[in-house]
Order: structure tokens, then C-alpha cells, then sequence
């Protein structure tokens, strides 16, 4: 049977870092979630403010299933033992074992990643509005179909739950839409919603960074170097549009396309063979330095059904790539269509379109991708740290400002 872990796993155990600045003084602070780790949205923005806040001076206890962090990050990780599949089984006892480990170790300011525990908690961090969002399964099978809905029910029944009875005086939204949709479905919290927006290390996804590293990718896959390169980066392929790309590729002559990330690749290179554009695909799987990535193409494609940050766009742009995305959560705080890229739809030849007019327009392809830049350098993870600092500080001394 599953248990809690007896003992706290020391990441490391390296000398204090000096504390804040600015009058705040750090306090300790306990992250709960599933998984914290260099690679995933969720999970890279949660890597970032644990070792952000360490930064600062706040000594952090992690509880968690997962925590993978660099050697000298002084971050103390309780693991909560037991399945983490099939998700079905590993949520619940997660949130059983998990809500024992936050009662044994829980340090100053608690923040729980979602509905994770049932604990009183003091922020609850908003990744996605379950409410709204319809995961699909990376095989589009009827079992596989019916047994996400199930687990969607699932979450939005713990949700619900959660911003009932957590206790929270925050819940903290990665991106404007995610707060609106919390507000629209749960009006009596709307108070307590607000945004910090999730960052992106614009030192490390920066425009000719990575130049060597790019070429050395192109010459594995075997792209010429007169052909255009778009990139499409993620996972949960059919609810990011990957199909519309390809699509599209028939009628973009001029393009090849990257696709990093893991899904059904077989039935994506069978619809790739149908449409004569199997050449002109490159899968690369999962890429844990996805900017190399973003180095070697010429434009990013996402038509994603829906997003609540989507930090590959922000990646993409920071990059210095102009941006093709359908107009969801993060995106709209992003790009403005015609300026820093192209809000487009999901839809083959309007995508097809964008890519023929990027093409025909070197000139305009660096105009849009130094605006997608220019318009990302905002969005850093120091930022977003700042703002959580702020937050936890505030709850810790119960001030109300």
C-alpha cells in the first residue's frame, strides 16, 4: 500500500542565499503539486519559482510526487509515495497522502497547485480552469475518449470543491483568461482572483543564441538550407491543431515543419503520406532545450483549440520567431495580429496562407519576430517571482495591502 515518504528528500544542502530586498522579509513557503521539473509548462513554471524564491531568501518545502531540481537549490522535498498511474488511481490517493504529508510538514505560506489536497490552504495556483478545459487523450480512442471524460468530471468536481472549501485567500491565475474564466464560474471567489503571469527566460530563448547548436540539427534531419522551417512544439497533438499544419503543408511549397513533442505520431505520419507531405515533416520527440529548436525555424505554428499561458508561444517569441496561434489564453496578452505575428485560425489554408505571405517576405518575417520578441521581454520569471514574493510576504505578515 502507498504511503507518505518518512523522511524528507534534501535536494541539497547548500548555504543560505541572501535574503530579499526591498523591506519584504522572506518567509518560508510549501509548494504541493504533482511534479516540478525543467520540461512541461506547469511544471517548468513551477521550477522556476521554487529556485526563484530560493533566490530571495525563503526557505522552501516542496511536497510532491516529483521534484527535479539543480544540486545546490537548498529546497527541502517530501515525496508522497504511491501510483502515478493510471491517473484515475494516483489522483485520489495523491490527494489522500498528499493532504497527510501537508498536515506532518506544512511551513509558513501553503500554496497548492490546483485541487491537490484537502487542507486548508493560502493560495491555490489557477494552471487551468477546469470548468472550461476538455483534455483529450493522445490516441483518439473510444476508451481512451471516455475514460478523459471521466477524469474531467473528476476535476471539475474537485474544483469546485476546492474554491468551496480550501480557505484560500488567493487564487493565483497564470494569464488574464484563466482569471476571467475563474471569476465567470466562480463568482463568489472573484475577489480573491488575481494574475501572475507566468515568465519566459529571455536570456536562454533569445534571437542567434543558439546558432551552432541549430545548424547541427538541421544537418541531422537533413533539411536543405533553402528550406523554411516551422516549428510546432507540444504535446496532446489533435487539441493543438498539429493536423491543421500538416494541412496546410501542401499548399506552402516553401516550408518543411518541425514537430517536438510527443502524441500519436503514427497516425500524424500516416495523414502526412495521405497528403504527399511526408518528407516535409520532421519529428523530433520530446526535446528537453526546445530553443534550439525555435533557432532553426523560421516561424512558430500553434492552432491550439485552447491555452491557458501556452509558454512555448512565449518561448517562441522570445526567440525572436514570428508567431501564427490561435487567439486563446496568453496568446491574446501576446501577439497582436499583424504586428508581432498572426492570429490565425484552425484551419489548413488560413494557416497556409499566413505561411505563403511569410515566405514571399523576408523583410516582414523579421519585422513580426523582433515584435514578438520586444513584446515577450516583459513576461520574465523574475517578475513572476517578484509577485509571488510579494503575495506570500503580504499573507505571512497579514497585511492587506
Amino acid at each position: 500500500m502507498a504511503t507518505v515518504a518518512d523522511r524528507p528528500t534534501p535536494i541539497a544542502a547548500d548555504a543560505e542565499p541572501p535574503a530579499g530586498s526591498g523591506g519584504d522579509q522572506p518567509c518560508e513557503v510549501t509548494i504541493v503539486a504533482h511534479d516540478i521539473g525543467p520540461v512541461g509548462g506547469m511544471e517548468r513554471q513551477l521550477h522556476e519559482l521554487v529556485l526563484g524564491l530560493r533566490r530571495m531568501g525563503h526557505p522552501v518545502t516542496v511536497i510532491g510526487w516529483r521534484c527535479e531540481l539543480p544540486q545546490g537549490s537548498g529546497v527541502v522535498f517530501h515525496r508522497v509515495a504511491g501510483p502515478r498511474r493510471p491517473f484515475l488511481l494516483g489522483y485520489p490517493l495523491f490527494m489522500l497522502l498528499g493532504s497527510l504529508a501537508v498536515r506532518r510538514w506544512r511551513r509558513g505560506v501553503v500554496q497548492s497547485t490546483g485541487a491537490l489536497v484537502l487542507n486548508h490552504v493560502d493560495v491555490v495556483a489557477i494552471h487551468c480552469c477546469h470548468q472550461v478545459y476538455r483534455g483529450m487523450p493522445k490516441r483518439s480512442t473510444a476508451p481512451l475518449r471516455a475514460y478523459a471524460r471521466l477524469m474531467a468530471a473528476i476535476k471539475r468536481f474537485a474544483e469546485r470543491m476546492c474554491v468551496r472549501w480550501s480557505g484560500a485567500s488567493a487564487f493565483v491565475c497564470v494569464s488574464d483568461g484563466v482569471a476571467e474564466e475563474m471569476r465567470r464560474y466562480y463568482p463568489r471567489a472573484a475577489k480573491r482572483v488575481t494574475t501572475i503571469h507566468n515568465g519566459v527566460d529571455t536570456d536562454v530563448f533569445a534571437p542567434a543564441a543558439h546558432e551552432r547548436e541549430a545548424s547541427a540539427l538541421r544537418a541531422s534531419i537533413g533539411v536543405a538550407e533553402q528550406r523554411l522551417l516551422a516549428a510546432f512544439v507540444g504535446g496532446s497533438w489533435e487539441h493543438k491543431g498539429l493536423a491543421c499544419v500538416i494541412e496546410a503543408l501542401p499548399k506552402t511549397p516553401g516550408w518543411d515543419l518541425l514537430v517536438a513533442g510527443d502524441g500519436d505520431q503514427q497516425r500524424y505520419q500516416q495523414l502526412a503520406r495521405d497528403l504527399g507531405v511526408a518528407d516535409a515533416v520532421h519529428w523530433l520527440g520530446v526535446v528537453r532545450e526546445a530553443q534550439v529548436v525555435y533557432a532553426l525555424a523560421d516561424a512558430f505554428v500553434l492552432p491550439s483549440r485552447y491555452e491557458t499561458f501556452s509558454l512555448v508561444t512565449f518561448e517562441a517569441a522570445a526567440s525572436g520567431l514570428p508567431v501564427l496561434a490561435t487567439p486563446v489564453s496568453g496568446v491574446r496578452e501576446l501577439i497582436v495580429d499583424g504586428e508581432s505575428g498572426f492570429l490565425i485560425a484552425r484551419d489548413g489554408a488560413a494557416i497556409a496562407e499566413r505561411l505563403n505571405t511569410l515566405a514571399a517576405d523576408p523583410a516582414l518575417r523579421k519585422r513580426l519576430g523582433e515584435a514578438a520578441r520586444q513584446a515577450a521581454l516583459p513576461f520574465s520569471w523574475e517578475e513572476m517571482v517578484a509577485k509571488h514574493h510579494q503575495l506570500y510576504t503580504r499573507l505571512a505578515t497579514g497585511s492587506s495591502t
